[in-house]
């Protein structure tokens, strides 16, 4: 593979904004379905999280396909749900575009852990990242599942190892977290002005 694990991602990433700065759904989307083989090599750790954004990522794509040229914005997703009252509904796009972000946020953080915590375990830089962005959204069911899960994480060497590839993996890594991380905080600003950036999960 030439590159790092992140190189799909940091492409798709160039092309997010279109020249009015807006957000374009379609590669937002394609960053987040580029990321998930990087959650794949941490097996049954984060066999949750990938299921959240595996299934977050297909709603809002059959969404988007349903009509490219209407929800060619990613903040259209939202505006039509908010108009027809549906935002709040647990299988609305909104819905499911809040839980993307969260758990691109978790990834972010975590990334950006084993970036700025090389002595961490896996486990310590997993838990860290979680109790910073997910947890507080999280009730007792959810939060406990997840610990279990987090507890399954994999060797740190390992993990480092199985995602290199040819690149410069820390380099990709923190130009991933730094690039993505100005995107997600905009989308909640969005979601919030909405008020729709703080419902939870049970």
């Amino acid at each position: 593979m030439e590159g790092t694990v992140f190189t799909p991602s940091l492409e798709a990433m160039n092309g997010v904004k279109s020249e009015h700065g807006e957000m374009l759904s379609k590669p937002f989307l394609d960053v987040c379905k580029n990321i998930l083989p990087v959650i794949d090599k941490f097996g049954a750790a984060m066999i949750l999280v990938k299921s959240d954004i595996g299934g977050n990522i297909t709603r809002l794509e059959n969404k988007y396909n349903s009509d490219p040229s209407k929800f060619k914005y990613l903040y259209t997703f939202v505006q039509v749900e908010v108009e027809t009252k549906t935002a709040k509904s647990s299988s609305s796009c909104t819905n499911g575009l809040l839980w993307l972000t969260r758990a691109m946020d978790f990834l972010v953080e975590l990334f950006r852990n084993l970036i700025e915590h090389p002595d961490w375990t896996m486990a310590q830089t997993c838990t860290d990242s979680y109790n910073k962005t997910l947890k507080k959204w999280h009730g007792w069911l959810a939060s406990s599942s997840f610990m279990v899960a987090l507890k399954l994480a994999p060797d740190r060497k390992k993990f480092i190892e199985v995602i290199g590839g040819t690149g410069d993996l820390n380099a990709d890594m923190a130009k991933f977290c730094s690039s993505f991380s100005p995107l997600l905080a905009e989308i909640h600003k969005f979601l919030a002005s909405c008020g729709l950036d703080d419902m939870k999960a049970s």
